[in-house]
């Protein structure tokens, strides 16, 4: 019986690998951070060749430290920052453009232009017209590299997720694949009869050449050849989708959050698909076999972005740790709201014009109020995605599970709970991404005999119950939807 299983987390700015046992624990993880490039307003890329040099160094050094010879690994699961788009030669194995981030708003234009269509397109794919999904993104990268169209049409050029372009340099070029989950946000996908959609790919001119073979989350995708040892590759997912299974959020109405670079709310379906208003998505949430559980879905766009943005920009703070200590400080409630709408505003918005403002300023507005208020924005962001969620489902929600950087800020975690009215139960093992995949690929292999086992695994974290008052939290929730829509009604003037 075979040891550990080794997964790849690549995500928006950082690549981690972590070795786990068969008792769900980790082993020994490495980490390596990766640079976004920001070459105009609201465009944002990374070089794809070093997303794949990442991999290779934080597995190399997993490896390593942890004294394991891949011998010893029974198989590798990969989750990954989903839409982001990468286009490659078939030949050379090279990028042809750098991959655009999900976050990038540079394709908007193909978007706006097919507006008329967002009704046909949500239809099939449960998702809006935006470019945060891969299919403008891809439309972009042929317009724009010499012959792009005409290299596509000659299959000269594949294009893949970010799951894709690892599995593909990890299997020496040999497998172009991907799982359904990041196939369901690509615009290109047709979430009901579960197959790249022949009108959508027409709809964007995109040859069906380009695009990677559908398997299920929990399935074996290849075998890893670069490493010299042949692993399976049996577990794939998107981030938040893997999040969702990591947290074993297995029975309708079970829901997560997390608190990344984005924030992702997520609630689990079932195995039927709904379409659902108010700026929610339906996406496939994972598939096992010939089951496949659906999603609903609600975006924040900025999140822990923003605390980054506090310490990086504008160097309010050394670390974001010290940023629960100046919003504790702060003087509260004092009608400051930070509406941190830098690449548009998400659910239920879907504003991509929409850009960052600051209401309530005094004169004793110091930056502990000015922290404070950028804290307490990604709270309200996830108020904004929870409530449509729970008047699209019809369920009552009054546990969430969270995982993610920020979850580790108490004055922001306590703030969420108050503002929903609900347990907020942080997860122990923070990286739940990974454990999605752990499980899956575990299932696949035989390493986890069943779902059952895996439930027996326990994984108990910090639980935040709500304070407020609802006269309060009333009051709060009113003052940021007022600044919400006075950021509106100022950027589109």
């Amino acid at each position: 019986m075979k040891k550990y299983i080794l997964t790849i987390d690549q995500g928006t700015t950082s690549t981690r690998a972590i070795l786990f046992n068969q008792s769900g624990q980790i082993v020994h993880s490495a980490f390596k951070d990766v640079k976004c490039l920001y070459p105009a307003p609201s465009y944002v890329e990374t070089d794809a060749l070093e997303l794949w040099l990442s991999v290779l160094a934080v597995v190399n050094e997993v490896l390593i430290t942890a004294n394991v010879s891949l011998e010893d690994v029974d198989s590798i699961g990969i989750t990954n920052q989903r839409e982001t788009t990468i286009v490659w030669d078939k030949v050379t194995g090279m990028p042809v453009y750098n991959a655009i981030v999900w976050q990038s708003r540079q394709s908007a234009s193909y978007c706006d232009a097919l507006e008329t269509k967002k009704d046909f397109i949500f239809n099939k794919t449960g998702l809006l017209i935006n470019p945060y999904f891969s299919a403008s993104k891809i439309r972009y990268i042929l317009d724009h590299i010499k012959d792009g169209q005409a290299r596509a049409e000659r299959g000269e050029l594949l294009f893949g997720t970010v799951d894709s372009w690892i599995i593909y340099k990890l299997t020496n070029g040999r497998v172009h694949a991907t799982d359904i989950s990041n196939a369901s946000r690509t615009l290109l996908f047709n979430i009901f009869d579960r197959q790249w959609d022949r009108d959508l790919l027409a709809l964007f001119n995109i040859p069906s050449g380009m695009l990677p073979k559908v398997f299920p989350s929990s399935h074996t995708f290849g075998h890893c050849e670069f490493l010299k040892v042949p692993v399976p590759i049996a577990g794939v997912a998107g981030d938040q989708q893997s999040s969702l299974f990591g947290h074993l959020c297995l029975d309708k109405g079970d829901s997560k959050n997390t608190y990344g670079t984005g924030c992702f709310m997520l609630m689990n379906i079932g195995s039927k698909p709904c379409l659902a208003k108010g700026g929610l998505l339906t996406t496939v949430a994972w598939q096992i076999g010939n089951k496949v559980t659906y999603a609903f879905e609600g975006s924040v766009f900025v999140g822990g972005a923003a605390v980054q943005w506090l310490r990086d920009e504008m160097q309010l703070i050394r670390t974001a740790k010290y940023s629960e200590k100046e919003a504790s400080k702060a003087c509260k409630n004092d009608g400051v709201y930070v509406v941190p709408a830098f690449v548009g505003l998400g659910t239920p918005y879907w504003d991509d014009k929409a850009r960052g403002a600051v209401f309530g300023l005094t004169r004793a507005t110091s930056k502990s109020e000015f922290i404070r208020a950028t804290l307490e924005s990604i709270a309200y962001q996830t108020k904004d995605v929870f409530s449509v969620m729970e008047e699209a489902s019809k369920i009552d929600l009054k546990r969430l599970q969270v995982d993610g950087g920020a979850t580790s800020n108490g004055y922001l975690m306590q703030f969420q709970a108050d503002l929903l009215d609900c347990q907020i139960r942080v997860a122990k093992i923070m990286e739940t991404t990974s454990l999605g995949v752990l499980f899956l690929a575990g299932l696949e292999t035989g390493f986890f005999s069943s779902i059952n086992e895996i439930k027996k695994l326990k994984y108990e974290g910090t639980v935040y119950k709500p304070k407020m008052t609802s006269d309060v939290r009333d009051q709060l929730y009113r003052g940021w939807k007022k600044a919400v829509k006075a950021t509106q009604s100022f950027s589109q003037e």
